[in-house]
């Protein structure tokens, strides 16, 4: 239980805000590059509850400004795409990618008044299909070699969807093992050739029982947490027997990002980025080891639940998830179909717009959640003493982040942390494109 100044301080992420200044020393998930395959690639976008327009110019520039027009203030989305930028339909100002005015065309011949306007204009950089842009002050850092930036375009996937509820608590739910075990419980194992795509349907790691088993038959793991480079390493240990333990490592990428396994195979790279302070985009990477994604498939899948142009949910608050309570007592633990992101957004959402911690009561299984608060309490309090947040802030210890490791794997009980490396060594020695060690281990 936390104090209600204390829950503002965390989930707050406007201009000035505590956390809000801390969100905006890191890169932000602001688009899928998809978004901007369309006949007029111009965005609005909303992030860390600010407005901005994301556009390609007629070069195949990208430029992200604030989206109120500094004349008066109208609105760029709407903007023409003419002329080497983003022209203003109200009276014809134009700005290319770098915020600078080139016209303003309703001035006297011979004005000047364009070379002294600039709207404010923020990096963007493209990385395995996700346009991500830096929104804070000063230089932007350096991205982490992690794998799903390593890996090329055709070992990874990139995703979105709405959740209407504060980015904190979106993340949270990602960084807690214990509740997978009844939230995503599954009364039957379903056919491992009709996995792929699908969280927690595959086998692990060196084992022939699918995940759906060991969650559902082994429900109280041990939890263990440390303290890394880039965030938290978070370890669940489900004991099978007294020769054998279940090991699931997970990762906490601070700010806003988890690292988890999706199956032998394939990783999830999940940023939580908020649109404001009760609306969140979840924004994936789906890193593939040996194998290329299967892109079709993994975007049909996804479409099933998620409707365009806004990756809006199908199920949510307004049809009750789709809750079935047939389904429930026969099927799946909430009765809400297969899919584990329906899942997540009803326990987040659920909550409230934003969580009132006041009420809560941690548990031992919630070390993860409670170690994250105080890393971001101590990033608020650096940038609150002129000092930026303590991780992935040093350039040349950023660049040597590589991985997470991440992992679902059987072990003997007496050697589990050192199998779980062996077997991360093991997928990664497969891929073409991944480094051979991890420079955190």
């Amino acid at each position: 239980m936390i104090s209600a100044e204390v829950n503002e301080r965390l989930t707050r992420v406007g201009p000035g805000t505590p956390g809000g200044r801390v969100l905006r020393q890191y890169w932000q998930p602001i688009a899928l590059v998809d978004e901007l395959d369309a006949k007029r690639p111009v965005r609005a976008v909303r992030a860390l509850g600010q407005d901005f327009v994301l556009f390609r110019d007629e070069a195949g520039r990208l430029g992200l400004l604030d989206r109120d027009c500094p004349h008066r203030n109208a609105d760029l989305a709407f903007g023409r795409l003419e002329d080497g930028g983003l022209r203003c339909p109200f009276h014809g100002w134009l700005f290319d990618v770098q915020g600078q005015c080139l016209d303003t065309p309703a001035e006297p011949e011979g004005s000047t008044l364009c070379t002294r306007i600039r709207q404010r204009s923020y990096p963007v950089e493209i990385r395995s299909g996700i346009v991500f842009a830096f929104l804070g002050e000063g230089a932007a850092p350096p991205f982490p070699a992690l794998d799903c930036f390593t890996a090329p375009d055709t070992h990874v996937f990139a995703f979105k969807g709405l959740i209407s509820c504060n980015w904190l608590q979106a993340l949270e739910v990602g960084i807690d093992p214990a509740h997978a075990s009844f939230l995503h419980r599954f009364f039957e194992d379903g056919d491992a050739a009709q996995s792929y795509g699908k969280q927690f349907r595959a086998t692990s790691d060196g084992s022939d029982l699918p995940m759906t088993y060991v969650l559902r038959e082994y429900a109280r793991p041990r939890i263990e947490v440390e303290n890394t480079d880039y965030g938290l390493r978070v370890t669940a240990l489900r004991t099978i027997n007294d020769a054998t333990t279940h090991v699931r490592v997970t990762n906490l990428v601070f700010p806003q990002a988890f690292v988890i396994p999706m199956s032998a195979e394939m990783t999830i790279t999940q940023w939580h980025m908020p649109v404001d302070d009760t609306h969140t985009y979840w924004v994936a990477i789906f890193t593939s080891f040996a194998k290329p994604v299967d892109k079709a498939q993994m975007r049909a899948q996804r479409l099933e639940s998620y409707s365009l142009p806004d990756y809006l949910p199908k199920l949510g608050r307004h049809n009750d998830y789709g809750f079935d309570p047939d389904e429930q007592a026969t099927a799946t633990y909430t009765g809400m179909g297969e899919d584990i992101n329906v899942h997540d957004q009803w326990a987040v959402e659920s909550q409230g717009a934003i969580q009132d911690r006041t009420r809560e009561n941690l548990a031992s299984s919630d070390k993860a959640i409670a170690a994250n608060r105080r890393l971001l309490l101590r990033a608020m309090a650096a940038m609150e003493e002129g000092r930026p947040p303590a991780l992935m802030q040093d350039a040349e210890a950023t660049r040597r982040i590589i991985g997470p490791a991440t992992i679902d794997t059987m072990a003997p009980t007496a050697e589990w942390e050192s199998r779980w490396r062996d077997a991360v060594a093991r997928r990664r020695g497969a891929a073409p494109w991944a480094p051979p060690a991890l420079a955190a281990e």
